[in-house]
């Protein structure tokens, strides 16, 4: 309809989280092979490399994966990483304005602590409810699939059944704690930077609130979300990764990799972790944006024409 805006009024709960949902999995497709390859880089170190594969940055362990496993490989783990960001996404981003509207009682222009509180709260809430699904991915991207060599898991559903058989409900919620840790750190980083800096351009005009500007905005909050979040996310990877009986707890897997690889060992697989937050804000957020403003503009369609 000519006129129409959807800005004009805002969006109901329901399209946030079906749009951030339909986001988040279409930036997963996009960047899952980044996604793989920055697990592998992470745990590498951990145990006896398979003799003459050795993984040397993001773009050499995706060409190693390629030549060796094909190329099918870079999408190990994908149809759970599909399912994480149904239940996940949906509500640390789709939940994320209510959350701050209710500690802020509905005022405008929220404190930076509300929205960092908000943020929090709604990555350790989507944590909660994803977190099978965040194992058996990081297990399906870490697994290698050569000749001769005995695969871990062959389908989604069987890891699922056979962790829960195994290692029990313990075994799928493995990792909730730096997991948690983790998502509160990424979800209040990411969306804080990216309203922070969404408000600035808009508020000196610099841009309009378009697709550059989300383009901005989304790609300076993976920076940022990446720096701050690096090393929890490595201790998270190994933990969720790790057999029974490797670690004692997230805690002894932090201290191990420090006293055994040293400090750095917290930043194995940067550049990845790099490249796949930044692209994969910049695809979310930029398809959250115009998603919701189409669901937007067909429900305001279908209520004028009812």
């Amino acid at each position: 309809m000519v006129g129409l805006k959807p800005s004009d009024v805002p969006p109901s709960l329901g399209v946030k989280m079906a749009s951030a949902g339909a986001a988040a999995c279409v930036a997963d497709i996009v960047t899952f092979p980044l996604d793989t390859a920055k697990v592998r880089l992470q745990i590498q170190g951990e145990k006896k490399a398979v003799e003459g594969i050795r993984y040397r940055g993001v773009f050499g362990t995706i060409s190693t994966m390629i030549r060796t496993e094909g190329p099918k490989s870079l999408y190990n783990g994908l149809v759970a990483g599909l399912q994480r960001q149904v239940c996940f996404a949906s509500i640390r981003i789709g939940l994320y304005d209510n959350v701050k509207n209710f500690y802020t009682g509905g005022k405008d222009n929220p404190g930076v602590l509300i929205r960092i509180l908000a943020g929090c709260t709604t990555g350790a809430m989507a944590v909660s409810f994803a977190q099978p699904t965040d194992v058996v991915k990081v297990r399906f991207q870490a697994q290698m699939n050569l000749n001769g060599m005995a695969r871990r898991y062959n389908g989604t559903m069987q890891a699922y059944r056979h962790i829960f058989l195994n290692e029990g409900m313990r075994g799928l919620w493995k990792g909730t704690l730096p997991n948690i840790t983790r998502n509160a750190l990424v979800n209040c980083t990411e969306l804080v930077t990216y309203d922070l800096i969404k408000e600035a351009i808009l508020r000196h005009k610099l841009m309009s609130d378009n697709l550059p500007c989300h383009f901005v905005s989304a790609f300076g909050a993976g920076f940022v979300t990446t720096v701050i979040a690096s090393p929890v996310d490595v201790v998270k990877t190994r933990y969720m990764n790790s057999p029974p009986g490797q670690y004692k707890s997230a805690i002894n897997c932090a201290w191990t990799m420090l006293t055994k690889e040293g400090p750095t060992a917290f930043y194995k697989g940067f550049v990845p972790s790099f490249l796949r937050l930044g692209s994969w804000n910049v695809v979310m957020f930029v398809s959250f944006e115009q998603i919701k403003r189409a669901m937007m503009v067909t429900k305001k369609r279908i209520e004028v024409t009812n």
